[in-house]
């Protein structure tokens, strides 16, 4: 039996894998739940789980998530705060981690839990973005294995042989992810004007959080997707081609040297990749429903807009220029995105934010954690300036 510890618990990715979980309690069982701030939802989730231990993220929180066990009757250690959380990613409560905290703020645990050797299920691409190499080196260091969450990247993990550290030797000529065009596919920069944090978080086909909705309306979903392929499969930026297929029912392909080309059709629902990924190499039910190829009738693909969507294009940019610029991408489309959000920033405004934090960048890469952070927290300060003088 395998003990998870569920980093970002209350999010997305966090619910449809403890949809999972519950349907095979023989295989699983919950050692850690993880949030940010959302009390009631995490405590919700301890009464139904019943975690060792359970850390909010924020301090603050502390007292009053601790009140809500001890009201419901839940016997769980409550921790808070950032060390805390890197301490469960690496602790004894689990053998497990699936690291699904949004943004640079699951680096540190993600690392940690590759250190200690844990299996880890990755849904946090922001590491990835920030800090591949050290994730390598994290890897190697704790002897751990990693299974890839996004859709995409679980389906080319599927498509490529078991062995895959030389893509080339493999016969492998191009990764193929698949991206579903999000809620403006078919548009122009001159109809995106005006757009709301409604309309882009209302996507056509997945449910997830706001930021990753907003990724997805800009397609620096894919492209940070783009980085990410290329640390995990060791795969050089030519051989990673994005494909726009609206039904998103093909979630990647993989085309192979003797013409060949491998894919892999499910229903648009993250509980396939995380089951796989739970039970890999076995296969579980994930409670998603059977893929009808009648009813759907026909599959379309088309080439992505990086005229309109110009995220996508700064992401293959950023991933060319190397040094530290995908460091500068991911924080200054983190702040773009918020920005967004909350009201402060036009939607076509994201890549511009991005582009000037870009043209900052320094060369040299960052060669530990500590190089990292601080280049994550300067492109910040240069967005944060730039939305300023863009919103005033």
């Amino acid at each position: 039996m395998r003990t998870l510890a569920v980093l970002g618990a209350t999010g997305s990715i966090g619910a449809s894998t403890l949809d999972v979980v519950a349907r095979h309690p023989d295989k699983y069982r919950v050692g850690v739940l993880a949030a940010h701030r959302s009390v009631d939802a995490l405590a919700d989730l301890c009464a139904s789980f019943r975690p060792e231990l359970t850390v909010i993220a924020d301090p603050d929180c502390e007292a009053q998530l601790r009140e809500r066990l001890r009201r419901d009757g839940v016997a769980c250690r409550v921790e808070s705060g950032a060390e805390a959380l890197i301490a469960a990613a690496a602790g004894a409560h689990c053998d497990t981690v699936v690291a699904a905290i949004v943004g640079a703020a699951g680096l540190e645990s993600t690392l940690a839990a590759a250190r200690a050797g844990k299996r880890l299920l990755l849904a946090n691409k922001e590491a990835v973005v920030m800090a591949g190499a050290l994730l390598a080196d994290a890897l190697a260091e704790g002897g751990g294995e990693l299974l890839p969450l996004d859709s995409e990247h679980n389906a080319v993990f599927q498509c490529l042989p078991r062995e895959h550290d030389d893509l080339a030797a493999a016969g492998v000529r191009r990764i193929l992810l698949t991206a579903s065009g999000g809620p403006f596919r078919g548009r122009k920069a001159a109809d995106l004007a005006a757009i709301t944090p409604e309309q882009a978080c209302a996507h056509p086909n997945w449910r997830m959080g706001r930021k990753i909705s907003v990724d997805s309306a800009t397609l620096m979903n894919k492209g940070l997707e783009v980085i990410e392929a290329h640390h995990l499969f060791r795969a050089p930026a030519e051989r990673i081609e994005v494909v726009v297929h609206p039904q998103s029912v093909v979630h990647s392909l993989v085309e192979y040297a003797d013409g060949s080309v491998l894919g892999q059709f499910g229903n648009p629902d993250m509980r396939t990749a995380i089951a796989y990924a739970l039970a890999w190499p076995q296969r579980i039910d994930a409670g998603v429903s059977a893929l009808d190829l009648i009813k759907i009738a026909r599959l379309d693909f088309e080439a992505p807009d990086l005229d309109t969507f110009r995220c996508l294009r700064l992401a293959y940019e950023a991933l060319a220029a190397g040094g530290q610029a995908t460091i500068v991408l991911n924080a200054a489309n983190e702040e773009a995105v918020a920005a967004f959000l909350d009201g402060r920033l036009p939607f076509l405004a994201i890549a511009g934010t991005i582009e000037h934090c870009l043209g900052l960048a320094r060369t040299e890469a960052a060669s530990d954690l500590a190089t990292v952070l601080d280049a994550d927290l300067t492109a910040r300060r240069h967005a944060q300036r730039m939305i300023a003088t863009l919103s005033a």
